[in-house]
């Protein structure tokens, strides 16, 4: 049985929401909508950007503003950017209009990753031990997830077979 609900795809920065999503969008024949991108696409510029320009605080409005009117979509798989799901408001809409399906890595993979990737506003500023502080801290609250996918030693042909799975029986 397929479920009517969103998949929204919960974690950090680096986790690969994104990539995850648009092959499940694909193999699950639903549309796919990744936030950050979709705010990157409103305020005409690119993360690092709104954060330098406008600040976190605009960023943060932003990005509830998007992801609450996303979702209200049914039948999609959304990709939140890596702080959304700690809004209280945007985590009470995910659980009421989506199962969330939180992409856990290890800690030193995740910053290996975010390392590689300039974009990353939240984490450029911080050394190693602090953004392992975020990580953890950032953890528990995506503990709160409908379900959890331990990512590290899988795939992504893996990852999407399970989060598929966790949808078909839904």
């Amino acid at each position: 049985m397929k479920s009517n609900k969103n998949l929204i795809l919960i974690g950090m920065m680096g986790s690969g929401k994104s990539t995850i999503g648009r092959l499940l969008g694909q193999k699950l024949n639903l549309r796919f909508f990744d936030i950050d991108f979709l705010i990157e696409k409103k305020a005409n510029m690119k993360i690092a950007e709104i954060f330098e320009k406008k600040g976190e605080d605009e960023f943060r409005n932003l990005e509830k503003e998007i992801t609450l009117k996303f979702l209200n979509k049914t039948n999609c798989i959304i990709s939140l950017g890596g702080g959304a799901f700690i809004n209280e408001i945007i985590k009470k809409k995910v659980n009421k209009k989506g199962i969330a399906i939180w992409l856990k890595w290890d800690s030193q993979t995740l910053i290996n990753r975010i390392r590689k990737n300039k974009k990353r506003p939240v984490a450029l500023n911080l050394d190693d031990n602090e953004l392992k502080d975020l990580i953890n801290s950032r953890s528990i609250i995506y503990s709160k997830a409908n379900y959890k996918i331990n990512c590290e030693n899988m795939n992504k042909t893996e990852i999407v077979k399970k989060i598929t799975r966790i949808y078909e029986h839904i």
